[in-house]
Order: C-alpha cells, then structure tokens, then sequence
C-alpha cells in the first residue's frame, strides 16, 4: 500500500509564507511526476507546481515567481516553498504522486489527504 501525507499548512498572513511538504511511503519502487493541487471554496481542483523526476519544475502563472517546487528523491518527498502568500492562495493543498509499485506495470496516480492553507488579508 502507498500513501501520501501532507504537512505544513496553516494560517498566515498575506505577504507571509509557508513550506508544504509531502511524503510518500509503502512498496514503492519509483515515483515519476509529483506536483501540488490546490482547490478553493465554490472552485475546481487546479494544478499549482508540477516537478519531474529530474527535477524540471512547471509553475501556473499566478504563483510564478513566489512559489518553489522541490523534490528529494532519495527521501520520496516533494516540497512547496510559497512565498508573497496572497488571500486567494487560500484553498486546500493536495500532493500528487505518479508511483510504480513492486509487481505492477507502469504507475499510479496516487493523492494526500490535502492540507489547508489560510492566508488572512
């Protein structure tokens, strides 16, 4: 069995900043894709930072610049770096994971429990 756990939300106040982070755990034999999701009250889940197993981050245009994604391979954990928190960066965050398991071909998409971030104006 894999799981996702996310840690790290909280309330803060704008202009602030929090770090996100997410650890994978179970039979995994490797992780390719992992990005963070975020979803606001009365809004769709939408993607925020997605990195590849090499690294290569993708950012959506409204956290560019104030928003880091990371990885540490070794450990199965990605990151969330936010900073210049803004009152509509509040929604809950989800961590993503594509994961291959022992004995299974390809990978999964596998999700956390989410984690709530609160930015106060």
């Amino acid at each position: 069995q894999v799981q996702l756990v996310e840690s790290g939300g909280g309330l803060v106040q704008a202009g602030g900043s929090l770090r996100l982070s997410c650890a994978a755990s179970g039979n995994i034999v490797k992780i390719n894709d992992m990005g963070w999701y975020r979803q606001a009250p009365g809004k769709e889940r939408e993607l925020v930072a997605s990195i590849s197993s090499g690294g290569s981050p993708d950012y959506t245009d409204s956290v560019k610049g104030r928003f880091a994604i990371s990885r540490d391979n070794a450990k199965n954990m990605v990151y969330l770096q936010m900073n210049s928190l803004k009152s509509e960066d509040t929604a809950v965050y989800y961590c993503n994971a594509a994961i291959q398991r022992w004995r299974m071909i390809g990978t999964v998409d596998y999700w956390g429990q989410g984690t709530q971030v609160t930015v106060s104006s």
